[in-house]
């Protein structure tokens, strides 16, 4: 898409991890955040603090009491999973340990299978697991709480008031799209 004719024709759906994260984890990507001008926000969602069933915790407060280096998972390194992990563990003062898998699946398969303890996962993509009580959702990271989960509170009102992250997905056009082009998109 960096490369593509700046028509509004060829567009990119980017997320979170590869148009805001990655480049600086990587700076010798074949792209640049620069060659990028966003289009719109497609979607924005929380993550869940999900644990698996050997963990004792029912809330997040009994989460951090439990003062060990449980492991979590995530789909890879730099993702907004990986790093709303690093944010809560400042915010917590807690060690959870990341183990970096290649994508959801693997690390959700794991987590239900207690090699894993804890995610803090895509939310669509646990709640599901959460429904049929596979596996346990103590927050949510909105600001709000989720309607597909209202008995679940934010992390914010577990104790760690203002936390809120979001993993998002953008439209994104090459850089040198004309603004005309862009904002006619974006409508």
């Amino acid at each position: 898409v960096a490369k593509s004719p700046a028509d509004g024709y060829m567009l990119l759906i980017g997320v979170t991890g590869s148009n805001a994260v990655s480049y600086s984890l990587n700076p010798k990507l074949p792209y640049q955040p620069k060659d990028f001008e966003p289009v719109s926000l497609v979607v924005s969602a929380p993550l869940t603090i999900v644990v698996g069933p050997s963990v004792p915790a029912k809330n997040l407060k009994e989460l951090v009491a439990l003062n060990q280096a449980l492991n979590h998972g995530t789909p890879g390194n730099g993702t907004s999973m990986h790093l709303t992990a690093e944010m809560f563990n400042l915010a917590a003062r807690t060690k959870f340990v990341h183990v970096p898998y290649k994508g959801t699946a693997g690390a959700l398969t794991d987590l239900m299978g207690g090699q894993i303890q804890m995610m803090f996962g895509d939310f669509l993509i646990t709640l599901p697991q959460v429904k049929a009580g596979k596996i346990r959702a103590l927050a949510v990271t909105s600001a709000q709480r989720h309607p597909l989960l209202p008995e679940v509170p934010t992390v914010a009102e577990s104790g760690y008031p203002g936390f809120e992250a979001l993993s998002w997905q953008g439209m994104f056009a090459p850089a040198v799209t004309p603004p005309a082009v862009l904002a006619k998109l974006n409508a």
